[in-house]
């Protein structure tokens, strides 16, 4: 008998791996008392601290002291952030968990251990682990193999030292980029958001870790891109943009869990909305696995939505409308909800609905085998003795992870603008002045929910846990023979311009500037990009634009690097910049990724996920618009980006021609075809990335101009030739209709091949014939994609 669990006579039914699953699972439940069962349904979380800065909304308001030893005597769903809420080292943690879950374990009649949760939106956060560029960034590969791969060794970092279940991905669809958590956003296109996140979820789960979607929905369209405000939108907004992701994700990913929102929508709060958690999402997409709560999201029902005037009627509420998992912390889900349990308040059946699922989840995890043991792979029993002494024993950011955050960073670093001055061929003695904040800041390079950022920043007094090379030091590295020297100009976000002058005074005596700019993630008002730190215009923090313009007016070539969180104005500089390089917190290897674009060493492929403007006002956009919400003269306000969705430029060069449609129409239950060749004409390998786009010029609702439906990633060596063929179900064209179903209409339609949503270099004009066809969630999601490769010779 494992020492895992209380030793034993016999097994108890729940254990007793020869029978079925669901029968283990309701013996278990039968087993219970209503206290019990309700202590499945809510984490606790021990490492929360009592002072400093919050890592989530009313962190300190609602976290209250936890006495431990009283909490688990009757059990415990989840375990919050144990490696997520202070420093610690790896191995000392694993440990200390395995430590904590005998002590769960042997505190319970039925010996069932907690599941252990974390974040891992930009790698695992944890002291030492890898710090990976943010989803903003995964956006931008357009690779969803790539990100597959990231997250399955984010995934294997979890469990190596016992978590379980990932609070990652962001399905969130970016609707206005002043809003703060645009960073952890996959892009602005839901078809982008859901390939990207499908493959991250694959690799979550393909490493034995829970993903879990969120937020459950709505959460991005917040009215004025505040934080937490109310969300107003249409059904088809709804269905078409929000749902989407998450309808393509359950159907094709695998994924075990779901994050409600905070949000309301049209006045009803996702936690509560049992048409949403229920009715769309198990009901009609015929999801199985948990409904946690976004962190308080429970007892905001009360504080925030006043829909509940106390803890048990909000618990009554959620539980109800089939949220599962009260989170981060027992506020709700205990006493509260056990006091409407007793006063028939609600029926223990819907208690039970919820248990059952949680218990399912952890006996999938092995949780309720009798062999479980909470030891770490590579550990002893007498390591549980002395646990300080294994510190150092686990590594959670070893060469290939770093590797792997390298070539993640290079894929997603978008070159915006180019007149010749990239590839920079720095001679001996060039002379190259790098200016600007993001130069010397490593912490520049890292999202708000990397470890670093996200808990490190309040422990100033500990070390990183990893290396984060500066842009300052990449530069020097990657251009040894040339004179590298550096002035910071302004801050971030401060008021000052004293160093503006000095800087553009330093610029007229150099061959070459390189600005660095852009954000700094935080939480709450801590940072220019992240949860809480929304912006009212699409300028770039501080004094940061001002030193920019005083840059280009100097006469040098300024080659504009910016590592940030969400796409700003750039003032003029797309007019007299020699280059613009975006990377959206590249990630630990940031800097080494960027020098090695600006060198040539490493090729751009990326593409911008999101639209960049041209000013700084104008928002909300996005390239997902109809006609109406495109540049027109019945307003002085003109929305045209500066660079569109979809925009990228490489050193290479391409030709793509030979456009072939064998059918120009099929029925509204066919499918069509098109088929082009992309030719690589210069003289280096490089990456083209085909966006298929949709445009529908006559439908029964308002449609947008373009809609992305699929994509092809084509890396070509140079003189090579790919013809690429696209196969189109007429189901990839189903949007919803006036009455609200998911529709196929027939008529006219062109299929456009474009670099980017406002290039288009190919356009098919093609028909659907037959009747309306109205189709569900079973409907065919992706268009098919087909490579032929020969060699091109001129």
């Amino acid at each position: 008998m494992s020492a895992g669990f209380k030793a034993r006579e016999a097994l108890e039914p729940w254990q007793d791996t020869r029978l079925a699953p669901a029968d283990r699972v309701q013996a278990l439940v039968d087993a219970m008392t209503p206290r019990e069962k309700l202590a499945q349904l809510y984490g606790i979380w021990v490492g929360a601290s009592p002072v400093g800065g919050d890592v989530a909304p009313f962190q300190h308001e609602l976290t209250d002291g936890v006495d431990f030893d009283a909490a688990i005597r009757y059990g415990l769903g989840q375990l919050t952030r144990p490696f997520g809420s202070a420093p610690v080292d790896p191995a000392v943690g694993a440990l200390s968990l395995a430590r904590t879950q005998r002590r769960i374990v042997a505190s319970g009649r039925h010996g069932v251990p907690a599941l252990a949760h974390e974040e891992c939106l930009a790698g695992f956060t944890a002291w030492g682990a890898t710090a990976y560029p943010v989803p903003l960034a995964w956006g931008a590969t357009f690779n969803p193999g790539l990100i597959e791969e990231m997250a399955g060794r984010i995934g294997a970092s979890m469990r190596a030292v016992g978590i379980h279940q990932g609070l990652a991905p962001v399905l969130d669809v970016t609707r206005d980029p002043r809003w703060g958590r645009t960073e952890e956003t996959i892009g602005e296109d839901p078809y982008l958001v859901v390939t990207i996140a499908t493959a991250y979820v694959r690799g979550l789960e393909g490493a034995g870790v829970i993903a879990t979607l969120k937020h459950f929905i709505g959460y991005s369209a917040s009215r004025a891109a505040r934080n937490l405000a109310p969300v107003s939108m249409g059904p088809r907004e709804f269905a078409d943009v929000m749902a989407l992701p998450f309808e393509m994700a359950v159907r094709e990913s695998g994924v075990r869990s779901v994050m409600s929102a905070y949000t309301d929508v049209d006045g009803v709060p996702a936690a509560a909305n049992q048409a949403l958690l229920t009715g769309l999402l198990r009901d009609t997409w015929g999801f199985t696995g948990t409904v946690v709560a976004d962190y308080f999201g429970v007892t905001f029902l009360r504080t925030l939505h006043a829909l509940a005037a106390t803890d048990g009627e909000a618990a009554v509420q959620a539980l109800s409308a089939g949220l599962d998992v009260e989170l981060p912390t027992v506020n709700a889900y205990g006493e509260a909800l056990l006091e409407e349990l007793e006063s028939c308040r609600i029926d223990e059946a819907v208690v039970d609905t919820a248990l059952r699922r949680v218990l399912a989840q952890k006996l999938e995890l092995g949780l309720l085998d009798p062999d479980w043991d909470p030891l770490p792979e590579g550990f002893t029993e007498a390591d549980l003795d002395a646990v300080e002494a294994a510190r150092g024993r686990i590594t959670l950011d070893t060469d290939a992870d770093r590797a792997l955050a390298r070539l993640v960073a290079e894929q997603s670093l978008v070159l915006l603008h180019n007149d010749g001055t990239l590839p920079l061929t720095a001679a001996e003695g060039a002379r190259i002045l790098l200016v600007g904040p993001a130069a010397e800041d490593s912490s520049t390079m890292l999202g708000c929910y990397s470890f670093p950022g996200h808990v490190g920043a309040l422990h100033p007094d500990v070390p990183l846990g990893i290396a984060i090379p500066t842009l300052l030091a990449a530069i020097r590295q990657e251009f040894p023979q040339a004179e590298v020297t550096h002035l910071q100009g302004v801050s971030i976000d401060g008021g000052e311009d004293s160093g503006i002058a000095s800087a553009a005074a330093a610029a007229r005596g150099t061959d070459l500037v390189i600005a660095a700019l852009g954000d700094r993630a935080g939480l709450f008002g801590r940072g220019t990009s992240g949860e809480g730190c929304d912006v009212g215009s699409m300028r770039l923090p501080g004094r940061q634009q001002e030193l920019l313009e005083a840059l280009l007016d100097s006469g040098t070539p300024v080659v504009t690097v910016l590592v940030e969180g969400r796409p700003y104005a750039l003032g003029s500089a797309p007019l007299r910049a020699a280059a613009i390089l975006a990377g959206f917190f590249p990630g630990e290897e940031g800097a080494s990724a960027i020098a090695g674009v600006l060198s040539g060493r490493v090729e751009p492929t990326g593409r911008l996920p999101v639209s960049v403007p041209a000013t700084p006002d104008g928002q909300p956009y996005t390239y997902l618009g109809a006609a109406l919400a495109q540049r027109s003269g019945t307003s002085s306000l003109d929305p045209t980006p500066r660079y569109p969705f979809g925009h990228g430029l490489s050193y290479a060069e391409y030709e793509w021609a030979e456009l072939s449609v064998p059918v120009a129409s099929a029925p509204t239950d066919g499918s069509l075809a098109l088929s082009l060749t992309v030719r690589n004409t210069g003289q280096r390998a490089g990456v083209e990335v085909i966006q298929l786009y949709l445009h529908d010029p006559v439908a029964s609702v308002v449609r947008p101009v373009n809609r992305l439906i699929g994509y092809a990633r084509v890396p070509l060596d140079a003189g090579e030739s790919v013809r690429v063929h696209f196969a189109v179900p007429a189901d990839v064209t189903a949007f919803t209709g006036v009455d609200g179903r998911k529709v196929v209409e027939p008529g006219a339609l062109e299929l456009r091949l474009g670099a980017s949503s406002t290039d288009i270099r190919l356009a098919a004009a093609v028909r659907l014939t037959g009747e309306r066809r109205f189709v569900d969630h079973t409907r065919t999601l992706h268009c098919g994609v087909e490579e032929e490769r020969t060699v091109w010779r001129r």
